[in-house]
């Protein structure tokens, strides 16, 4: 075996600049790691935590859900979407074409496995804008759009997680629905505003060899919506 093979030196692979700032993908090892403007946004090592936040919101959604997921990642969300039958459709929306290209290249197995379902649609755009324009029903969203709240590589993305969203999120979600979020660390301010635009919120730890443990905030009943009987 060369010293080259077991150089695990991060080794850039591809690099494009875009609207938002430089993607850089790169190899460490046997992992593909991510790197947007210059700041570490995810790799292919574990994945619990972003199965985790899809395995919850659809333990709670009603069969034959329509979800949409926000962020393509690395393929972990959909894989999961993709092994449950709940949903009836699985929509992903990725702002990054170059991420949607990335992953039929460097990981085509796995994203043949996933794309190979007939309820998944990969949509190349903003989930914020692309919410915006669908008028279906939002039976279950998870977003997974950067590296949560107080950790943003793009900081358009802070919008996501504002009060005037989630109220606006809540009223399309409807009740039965969830929506989870997926973030690197708790964020006290976003876990208040979460309250304050639902009635039920629910905060799940994983654990990662370092650092804080990653989060799913999981959010049902909209705060607009009248309390169910009992």
């Amino acid at each position: 075996m060369t010293d080259d093979e077991h150089d695990d030196r991060p080794q850039v692979l591809e690099r494009s600049r875009t609207g938002l700032g430089e993607l850089v993908l790169r190899r460490c090892g046997a992992e593909l790691e991510l790197i947007s403007g210059g700041m570490f946004l995810m790799d292919t090592r574990d994945g619990r935590s972003e199965r985790a936040m899809v395995e919850r919101v659809l333990a709670v959604a009603p069969p034959g859900a329509r979800l949409v997921i926000g962020g393509l990642g690395f393929g972990f969300s959909l894989a999961a979407a993709v092994a449950s039958p709940v949903p009836a459709e699985i929509i992903v929306v990725e702002i990054h074409r170059q991420v949607i290209e990335w992953n039929r290249t460097y990981l085509p197995e796995r994203t043949e496995r996933n794309t190979a379902d007939p309820r998944v649609r990969i949509v190349h755009g903003d989930i914020a804008a692309w919410l915006d324009r669908d008028d279906g029903p939002l039976d279950a969203v998870c977003l997974d759009t950067d590296n949560g709240p107080e950790w943003l590589t793009t900081p358009e993305n802070g919008a996501l997680y504002g009060g005037s969203r989630l109220g606006r999120l809540g009223e399309r979600l409807g009740d039965p629905g969830a929506v989870a979020f997926w973030s690197a660390n708790r964020s006290a301010a976003f876990e208040a505003a979460l309250r304050n635009a639902f009635r039920e919120v629910a905060v799940h730890e994983t654990p990662v060899a370092r650092g804080e443990p990653d989060v799913v905030y999981l959010a049902r009943h909209p705060a607009h919506a009248p309390a169910q009987g009992r």
